[in-house]
């Protein structure tokens, strides 16, 4: 078991620069991660000295970057700014790749009005194929994840719904894109995590852990402490051999607790969880 985490619950104080990085990876390494998530937010600069910083704070606390949360917008109702937005992954991917973070996570993007289905559709598969052309040559793989609404965004996501999310993920069958599956995001809309999961178990790459008050209901709550079917997807994910990252999404929002309680209910779920 691999254990890392994206802490939601401080984006507003890295954003704001009332914490830093630094503060961050100094905290993951004191709750025992093996590995650290960022947002794309954290780095408003990516020059030199700022990517210098970084990887001196990590090896200086003897952990790595497992992912870096993107919030690509392929489904904007302008081509420029989808062309835009592939520029900016692939900046994105080469900043992956300068840290040390083998997985990027990546969103179809957010549903504009007026963008219809087929044209969205048709819209992400191109931006992810091209995007998997840039990751392939840094050897990072994309994590397509089954979002809600991104930090940076007006909109939820295209696809939100699980049939639209499976139309892309199959016209993607024939690439190397894997899967960030979040264990509460089907939840928002009412509809059921583990049939889900049974479809794309052996296309995860990155397992987000994520909690919700109760179903339809956008409001995070400490992971283990609401809706989400936390142990069976876990059991599921074992009898598949799963062996891959596992990452927090902590957003309760409950300091220092809400990390600390989390990680313990994921290291003892992932043991209790039936095995094959």
């Amino acid at each position: 078991m691999k254990l890392s985490c994206l802490p939601v619950s401080l984006y507003d104080d890295i954003f704001t620069g009332k914490s830093t990085i630094a503060d961050w990876i100094q905290f993951g390494a004191e709750l025992g991660l093996d590995a650290v998530d960022f947002s794309i937010k954290f780095f408003p600069k990516r020059d030199a000295a700022t990517i210098k910083r970084t990887r001196a704070s990590l090896e200086k606390h003897n952990i790595i970057p497992c992912m870096l949360a993107c919030y690509s917008d392929f489904t904007h109702p302008d081509a420029g700014q989808r062309a835009q937005e592939l520029t900016d992954l692939k900046a994105d991917i080469a900043l992956a790749k300068a840290l040390g973070a083998k997985f990027i996570r990546v969103t179809a993007g957010q549903n504009h009005p007026g963008t219809d289905r087929a044209a969205g559709v048709r819209w992400v598969t191109d931006g992810f194929r091209r995007a998997l052309d840039a990751a392939e040559k840094q050897n990072i793989t994309l994590a397509y994840e089954n979002h809600t609404k991104g930090a940076p965004w007006d909109y939820w996501d295209f696809s939100q719904p699980t049939e639209i999310f499976l139309e892309i993920l199959d016209a993607l069958s024939d690439t190397p894109l894997g899967v960030c599956f979040d264990t509460a995001n089907p939840l928002v809309l009412g509809e059921d995590v583990l049939t889900l999961l049974e479809q794309i178990v052996h296309r995860i790459v990155v397992v987000h852990i994520f909690d919700l008050r109760e179903v339809r209901v956008f409001a995070p709550v400490r992971v283990g402490t609401g809706a989400s079917p936390i142990l069976q997807v876990f059991s599921r994910m074992r009898q598949a051999g799963y062996d891959g990252w596992l990452s927090i999404e902590e957003a309760s929002r409950s300091g220092e607790a809400g990390f600390t309680e989390s990680i313990a209910f994921v290291r003892q779920t992932w043991q209790q969880a039936l095995t094959p």
